[in-house]
């Protein structure tokens, strides 16, 4: 990113996770990584409601960049790559539950689930009213996605976090492309992105079975 970008908005986020996609439908490790490490600190701009995501997000980013400067780099170029080197390699329990080791496969699988629960709350976002509360956008979204996977004192926290969040125009202009018009024509262009980025790691991932990794 040139010096002078906004590092907080969400546009060169989501510009991020664009450049993810290359031509083979494979997706790059690198700018998929670039792209959390942006939405993270867009989300601390928001305060301490979205910490429990946030702060889970960056132990992730972290593994996974450890994984990227290793002797094994080039196994995880791409999610792909990383998929069939940790696999053919027995790096992946599939069977028991116990302490794990931190494997790419696992890792990558708790961000996942966190782009959907972005993706959902950033499209409603864009396509609700300007009235609508964001609270309620977030809380549906959460409970759509990551809800699944807290135990209950987290997603009890997380909802009653929600409460805190701002209007639907004050997040919208928080992420620094303008207008408010002007954030959700960018959400409009950019989200399909997003949303290509889910649809190609669930198919992956429901293939070789590890959407279910404890």
């Amino acid at each position: 990113m040139a010096d002078g970008e906004d590092i907080h908005g969400l546009k060169s986020v989501l510009v991020m996770f664009q450049s993810c996609l290359n031509g083979e439908e494979e997706i790059l490790m690198d700018p998929y990584l670039g792209g959390w490490k942006g939405l993270v600190r867009f989300l601390n701009t928001m305060g301490p409601i979205f910490s429990f995501i946030s702060k889970d997000a960056v132990t992730k980013i972290q593994i996974m960049e450890n994984f990227r400067c290793s002797e094994r780099r080039e196994d995880y170029i791409t999610l792909q790559a990383m998929v069939n080197y940790e696999l053919a390699n027995q790096l992946v329990d599939l069977r028991e539950p116990g302490n794990y080791p931190a494997s790419g496969c696992r890792t990558i699988l708790r961000l996942h689930r966190a782009l959907r629960w972005l993706h959902l709350f950033l499209e409603g976002l864009r396509t609700s009213s300007p009235g609508a509360k964001t609270s309620t956008l977030c809380t549906d979204s959460y409970n759509a996605s990551l809800a699944n996977y807290h135990p209950w004192i987290i997603r009890k926290a997380a909802t009653m976090a929600f409460y805190a969040l701002p209007t639907r125009d004050a997040f919208l202009e928080n992420m620094r492309v303008g207008s408010t018009e002007a954030a959700i024509e960018m959400l409009g262009e950019a989200l399909p992105y997003i949303s290509k980025v889910y649809e190609i790691t669930e198919s992956l991932y429901t293939e070789h079975k590890l959407l279910d990794l404890p």
